[in-house]
């Protein structure tokens, strides 16, 4: 019998708080920005982190940020994931509850996700085990088309600013737009709705505004998607780690422009014989 799904709340706070700024004239104008707040994360009442967000969706982000970390297994794991913002604290309650060495715990890497990501345990460690499809491939055309897409959905940066977001696309069409105040909780979210979803990453591309770090790389190999793609640049251990798992990396991606990292055997340019 398939468990049931988990039981989630759904408090997603206003996401931009309105404040008076004075212009290059004198003038007084009313000003929309983004909204950023503490979360802090309890798995079966044990707390784990504090996330800085935005809080567009808090559940999937703590979800999301779960299974990044591979502290939860499986969706099918969690009971309930439960969101106050009066405490400031999602707990997540799962259905026969998890064993996590201290020591894993105690084994914290700070990032440099906006906001400070955090990676935890081995997961450096144990990115030979994936293996992601390679019968998979984007053609120059798609991506295109997907960056021509990305460029007028509608997203709250363009009135409050502040915020990276991340897509998750098949071919050229958008599945999942989130925002936040750092590409890793955008990530972790968008993870996170995956797993709700039931969504799997194998013919799917991931889309940044933000840099691709390692920490990027090691995420969206984790949820199985072999293309990632950025309007920014990269660092050089994300380059190593993306050649290392195999993934297709895009970066400087804006317009007709873009610049082909790794992976090149999975894209196809335009005119050029397959």
């Amino acid at each position: 019998m398939k468990p049931l799904p988990p039981d989630i709340t759904c408090a997603s706070r206003p996401l931009t708080f309105t404040v008076t700024a004075t212009n290059e004239h004198g003038e007084q104008l009313d000003t929309e920005i983004a909204g950023e707040g503490p979360l802090t994360l309890y798995l079966d009442k044990r707390e784990i982190v504090t996330l800085m967000t935005l809080g567009a969706a808090p559940e999937a982000l703590a979800i999301g940020y779960l299974r990044n970390q591979r502290l939860i297994p499986s969706v099918e794991n969690i009971a309930c994931v439960q969101v106050d913002w009066e405490t400031e604290a999602v707990a997540v309650t799962t259905r026969e509850g998890v064993k996590i060495p201290a020591k894993r715990l105690k084994k914290r890497t700070v990032t440099t996700g906006c906001g400070q990501g955090t990676v935890f345990g081995d997961l450096m460690e144990e990115i030979d085990k994936i293996q992601l499809p390679q019968d998979v491939t984007l053609d120059e055309e798609t991506l295109h088309s997907l960056l021509e897409n990305v460029r007028h959905h509608d997203s709250l940066y363009k009135k409050a600013g502040a915020l990276h977001g991340c897509a998750l696309a098949r071919n050229d069409k958008i599945l999942y737009y989130i925002e936040d105040v750092g590409r890793h909780n955008a990530v972790d979210a968008i993870a996170g709705q995956m797993w709700l979803d039931g969504v799997a990453g194998g013919d799917k591309i991931f889309y940044t505004t933000g840099r691709l770090t390692s920490e990027m790389v090691i995420k969206a190999a984790q949820m199985g998607i072999p293309f990632l793609i950025s309007r920014s640049g990269l660092t050089r251990m994300g380059w190593e780690i993306a050649n290392r798992v195999g993934i297709t990396m895009l970066g400087r991606a804006q317009g007709r422009h873009f610049l082909l990292f790794t992976g090149a055997q999975r894209f196809r340019f335009a005119g050029k014989a397959t």
